[in-house]
């Protein structure tokens, strides 16, 4: 009888083969962390279905969202697929399609203002400066690395994340302000957004940064976070243009499907259309 152990030997495998499908280092990073989560819930015992179910049960029963627990499942079995272990593959929750989001998380415009200014009145010219360029383009956290000097002279930046390119367009008065300040720091060429050793900020300094400017803007932890920004875009690039085939393509989303999420109305928004149904007398 096959036994089925998660070791170090099949993990390094597993990321191998998330390299060569060309996931994002934070995919992968987040994959090999639920399966060693996985793997730490076993307790050293060998993988079985019963187990696998036993483990997807104790998720839900542990508090997480549904959301959650699906994306734990993917990621386990993707792991299975690439260890030969198709007979152990999750079925994933089926989730109801989302009516409205939670607005206790949405960052308003007025609030991202207040984060702006908060880093301008601290000195912190970058971060100010960063959250401007991810919330006027809506670049992923992981896409900031493509705002270099030669693309705030163009005006357009090519972005080649998850075996796709995209063109995005860069706002005048955000290119003037970049190259302003890469003038400023010195830098000729390259990457902007740049820490004092002249690397490229990691997606960890980044969600540290914005997260110390909570207080001084008055705006709750929960609500500051880089993709939040991309969000704030979304809904804004959607209200002036009304077009979520085009917003699709300027977020990089090959299913409109995933746009939609974006833009899925608020509850209070929803508890208003409910209003003007005038069905209780």
């Amino acid at each position: 009888m096959t036994t089925h152990q998660i070791t170090e030997t099949a993990l390094a495998a597993f990321a191998g083969a998330l390299r060569r499908e060309e996931r994002s280092q934070g995919t992968i990073d987040k994959y090999l962390r639920d399966v060693r989560a996985f793997s730490a819930w076993l307790g050293g015992e060998t993988v079985t279905k019963e187990r696998a179910s036993a483990w997807k049960a104790a998720l839900l029963a542990d508090g997480l969202s549904p959301a959650t627990v699906n994306a734990k499942i993917a990621a386990v079995n993707h792991f299975f697929a690439c260890a030969g272990w198709p007979g152990l593959r999750l079925r994933p929750l089926r989730l109801q399609r989302k009516l409205f989001r939670d607005d206790r998380r949405d960052l308003t415009r007025a609030e991202y203002d207040r984060l702006v200014a908060a880093a301008e009145a601290l000195g912190r010219g970058r971060l100010a400066l960063l959250l401007e360029a991810i919330c006027a383009t809506g670049i992923r956290v992981s896409e900031v690395r493509y705002v270099t000097v030669e693309a705030a002279r163009l005006g357009r930046a090519e972005i080649s994340l998850k075996g796709k390119i995209r063109t995005i367009l860069l706002p005048g008065k955000l290119c003037r302000k970049l190259l302003k300040y890469a003038r400023r720091q010195k830098i000729a060429s390259g990457e902007i957004f740049l820490t004092r050793s002249g690397r490229g900020l990691s997606r960890k300094q980044i969600w540290a940064e914005m997260k110390s400017l909570c207080a001084r803007a008055g705006v709750e932890p929960s609500k500051v976070f880089p993709h939040n920004l991309r969000h704030l875009f979304a809904r804004t690039f959607y209200k002036v243009c009304r077009d979520v085939a085009k917003l699709a393509d300027v977020l990089g989303h090959s299913s409109i499907e995933t746009t939609r999420i974006y833009l899925i109305s608020t509850g209070a928004e929803h508890a208003r259309t409910l209003e003007r149904l005038g069905l209780v007398t």
